[in-house]
């Protein structure tokens, strides 16, 4: 890392933390009652949210029927997107004429927004209506994030309580999470992007005169469509000229906006945050790395305020930002380098292909860093161009389970799942009860956290070989060899581990491919919740042991410094293999 990385680096996660701490007081006001006892609007609100789901505002849920009310909410949210897309070629704000959107991609973006994946097999402004995006799209990126956040709360609460047979209410949590956090955050986050220079508006697309004439080869085809060749058998090309260009116009801030606050981080446009009109300049491009990373933070520290031991959300938090640090490094190191098979270049300017002018490196690699520790998939960049290491690094980001800071709640009790696993493998090597925070880790909860440590990556490496094996699946890479093989396994690391980032290099948007990571988003965000509402139902049913001289302290630098060992030996032990095949190898190949 150069200097100029340092400096960025250090006053971004200086900011971070400093924005974090007073969100986390609001936070856990906002979640433990307290706002709405002062506030009686706030109450009201929340009491006509359970009438309007039917629901009893005082009840406390058991976490089986949490879990069955969660799961619902968003099953019936997964089949207004998919129906939404079939039929907007009727509806109205749709100024292009959209045509309804293929039953396949339909049903693989409606599982991505409500999984908060994000994953986008279509271009944007091609293929959606404003009244899609705004309707469908927008809407589940508050509820997805909303979902996040409530698993996260409820995990908090398991830990805070004693003999409970309760987690709280369903209904009270997500209204408190979308209407009092996600949407007035959104809100003035949107003012500012279009101050910014972020468009927003329901305008038909616009054409816009060139200052210069544009000449560009397009492929011969003939009366059917069909490709021709030249005498040598290559594609045949033909010089056209471009005096004008189309202007894709739309309702972009807000969706901007909630895209980044709630880590979902699907572009309004297909270059996503490279585009000019969702990432204008150097200042927007910094904010939104803060706002993938703020509400993660946060959370945190709202455990440590929750449980009445402060230290407890700083020791994650520490754990998460050291982990960042590392992937930075690595990163900023990878892509410094000129590939070596190109030469001539200024090797001060370090990898720049697929990178905007405006970002650098520097501005880049950080943003592919951020948008991977969470699980956000926003991009500022071509991943695919960057060289064999520095495309590991966010790929194993998120094999480590999105836990480095993670999405908006996701991350956190991803995290915590590992804090689990840790205090249980330390209390087998004393001899000792494992116990966390003053519950036990018993049977139960380990069944648990094994089935929520080793879903997603049997999704990403079983969906990776059966790509690889099957034709469907290998007409879709437009790459060979160890870098085809590396995007596979990066979509099927995205999707199930709810990123959303694509390597691209692959044609995903095929019958086969949407089935296949539509099915690895919805088992691997569900697949998840479950277990971890199980144990939290389960951690709040128990009492809470005092401290003693052999309890193991979970807020110190030898806990942080285990944790992270267990982040990274798990992550190790699973994916090294199929990194090995893919950009290891890929990296090797550069240099023969």
């Amino acid at each position: 890392m150069n200097h100029a990385a340092i400096l960025q680096v250090g006053l971004f996660l200086a900011v971070l933390l400093v924005l974090a701490w007073p969100l986390s007081n609001y936070c856990a006001a906002l979640f433990d009652g307290r706002l709405a006892a002062r506030w009686r609007w706030l109450d009201a609100v929340e009491r006509g949210v359970c009438r309007l789901a039917g629901a009893d505002a005082d009840q406390d849920m058991h976490w089986s029927r949490y879990a069955s009310a969660l799961l619902v909410f968003n099953v019936i949210g997964l089949i207004a997107v998919y129906l939404l897309q079939r039929v907007q070629g009727g509806l109205p704000f749709n100024p292009q004429d959209f045509a309804a959107v293929a039953p396949d991609s339909a049903f693989n973006t409606a599982v991505s927004f409500v999984t908060n994946t994000n994953w986008q097999g279509y271009g944007g402004e091609s293929t959606m209506s404003y009244l899609t995006q705004m309707l469908a799209l927008a809407v589940q990126n508050f509820l997805s994030a909303a979902t996040g956040i409530v698993v996260a709360v409820v995990l908090m609460r398991a830990f805070a309580r004693r003999s409970a047979s309760g987690l709280g209410n369903i209904w009270i949590d997500l209204s408190r999470a979308t209407l009092g956090l996600l949407l007035p955050l959104s809100f003035l986050y949107a003012l500012f992007l279009v101050g910014q220079g972020v468009i927003q508006n329901v305008d038909s697309y616009r054409l816009a005169q060139l200052t210069e004439t544009v000449s560009y080869s397009v492929p011969v085809v003939d009366a059917d469509g069909k490709p021709q060749t030249d005498a040598a058998g290559l594609p045949a090309m033909k010089t056209e000229q471009a005096t004008t260009q189309l202007l894709a116009m739309g309702p972009v801030a807000s969706q901007e906006a909630i895209k980044l606050l709630g880590t979902n981080g699907g572009g309004f446009f297909n270059a996503n945050s490279a585009h000019p009109y969702e990432n204008p300049t150097p200042l927007s491009n910094f904010s939104q790395m803060l706002a993938i990373l703020l509400i993660p933070a946060a959370l945190c520290l709202v455990f440590g305020r929750m449980i009445g031991d402060r230290r407890q959300g700083v020791a994650i938090l520490a754990a998460m930002t050291v982990l960042f640090v590392l992937m930075a490094a690595a990163a900023f190191m990878a892509e410094g380098q000129l590939n070596p098979q190109l030469a001539g270049l200024d090797p001060g300017l370090g990898n720049m292909e697929g990178k905007e002018m405006r970002f650098g490196v520097v501005g880049t690699m950080l943003f592919a860093v951020v948008t991977t520790a969470a699980s956000c998939g926003a991009v500022n960049a071509m991943h695919d161009a960057l060289m064999p290491l520095g495309g590991l690094v966010p790929m194993l980001e998120m094999q480590l389970g999105e836990v480095i800071y993670g999405g908006v709640g996701s991350g956190f009790y991803g995290m915590l799942v590992f804090a689990l696993v840790a205090v249980f493998v330390s209390g087998l090597m004393i001899g000792r009860t494992p116990e966390y925070l003053g519950k036990k880790i018993e049977a139960f909860e380990m069944k648990m956290l094994a089935l929520a440590i080793l879903i997603p990556p049997t999704l990403v490496l079983g969906g990776s070989a059966i790509a690889v094996v099957v034709e469907a699946g290998r007409a879709g890479m437009l790459n060979t060899g160890a870098h085809g093989f590396s995007e596979v396994l990066y979509a099927f690391t995205s999707a199930a581990n709810n990123n959303g980032s694509a390597f691209a290099g692959l044609s995903a948007n095929t019958p086969f491919y949407n089935v296949m990571l539509g099915m690895a988003m919805w088992f691997g965000r569900f697949g998840v919740i479950i277990p971890v509402l199980a144990i939290a139902g389960h951690l709040a049913a128990k009492p809470k042991l005092a401290t003693t001289a052999g309890s193991l302290p979970t807020h110190g630098p030898l806990f942080v410094t285990l944790l992270v060992g267990t982040v990274l030996l798990v992550g190790a032990l699973t994916f090294i293999p199929s990194l090995a095949l893919g950009p290891i190898v890929d990296h090797l190949q550069l240099f023969r």
